[in-house]
């Protein structure tokens, strides 16, 4: 059971070693301009390998479990499926349900682990091996492995990163598990949760640090990608990274916040503020330019980040709340 990319390298090597009964994703979703029904990854990658695959809406359906009963499936493998899986249906392998999520839990649970931990600073992430219970990823682990998280690493590379790793695991994990050699282990540490991204959330708060624009423009590439408006039109910010140095500093002394202080050909300078500068990729109108600019200093960051927080240690509250960072990660107590 899974939908996104994540899951993918996963299907494919338990295709490769296991008899797959069938391959649950969620329904196909409406895409583009034109609203076109568009399956998932693991759609695609399933009707590629020329498995059976079934799209309920919902698991807690009767008729969708008789389904599922009738197979008779001894383990059920899930990788960012999407839908909680209700407990007749945890109940019914033989060998219990195991989930692979892209996190070190209990650390960043929920439906967007993987920019999470870009937008918190971490330093590592990983994949974790649990077995399912009814809680949103609350179940024991039985196994996990650490990826350190590089500055050039964005929410996509990351992911192909941990899926890779995660494929592995699960191969590694599901033979333990069936020949009893795991010991299923209470998560440990304090709890985060990720929630689901939004297209606004793409949207540039020059307000904020550089180094909060950075990591902000790292974790949300591909989806929903980073932009700003310049001029009146919509500018998209494909890659950025803080910058040091006082020359550009100095030469837009007392420009607004936004302001772009000089601009040649295909490239620019833009400048928001005072501080350290950060550089940036954009595009706008098909066209790809350079821009640097200084960000403000962190002493203003406290108000700045109050209007959205990346990490909670709880589960998020509704999307008008205000929410508050927690405090940084130690990332050294994740590792195991």
């Amino acid at each position: 059971m899974g939908t996104p990319p994540f899951a993918v390298p996963a299907l494919e090597a338990l295709v490769g070693q296991h008899q797959v009964a069938a391959v649950y994703t969620r329904p196909d979703s409406l895409a583009g301009r034109g609203q076109q029904a568009t399956p998932s990854a693991v759609k695609r990658a399933a009707l590629a390998l020329g498995l059976p695959v079934a799209q309920p809406r919902s698991l807690k359906d009767p008729g969708e479990q008789a389904r599922l009963r009738e197979m008779a499936p001894e383990l059920i493998a899930v990788a960012g499926y999407g839908l909680l899986l209700p407990p007749p249906v945890l109940a019914l392998p033989v060998h219990r349900c195991l989930n692979l999520h892209p996190s070190l839990l209990p650390r960043h649970r929920g439906p967007s682990p993987i920019p999470f931990a870009i937008l918190c600073g971490d330093q590592v992430t990983g994949v974790t091996l649990m077995l399912m219970d009814e809680g949103l990823d609350t179940g024991p682990a039985l196994l996990r492995v650490t990826q350190p998280i590089s500055p050039q690493d964005t929410a996509q590379s990351l992911g192909e990163t941990l899926a890779r790793l995660g494929a592995g695991l699960l191969l590694e994990g599901l033979s333990r598990w069936v020949a009893g050699e795991l010991a299923p282990r209470p998560q440990e540490g304090e709890a985060t949760y990720s929630r689901v991204l939004k297209k606004e959330d793409g949207r540039l708060d020059w307000a904020l640090p550089a180094r909060e624009l950075w990591l902000r423009v790292r974790a949300f590439h591909p989806w929903p990608g980073t932009f700003t408006l310049f001029r009146g039109r919509l500018l998209k910010v494909l890659e950025a990274e803080p910058a040091e140095g006082s020359a550009l500093r100095q030469a837009q002394d007392g420009a607004p916040l936004g302001a772009v202080v000089a601009g040649v050909g295909g490239g620019g300078w833009g400048g928001v503020g005072g501080g350290a500068p950060a550089r940036a990729s954009c595009g706008c109108a098909g066209s790809r330019w350079r821009a640097r600019g200084p960000c403000p200093s962190t002493s203003s960051s406290a108000a700045a980040r109050t209007s959205w927080g990346p990490c909670w240690a709880e589960p998020p509250p509704a999307p008008e709340v205000v929410y508050e960072p927690p405090p940084r990660f130690d990332s050294a107590a994740a590792a195991p």
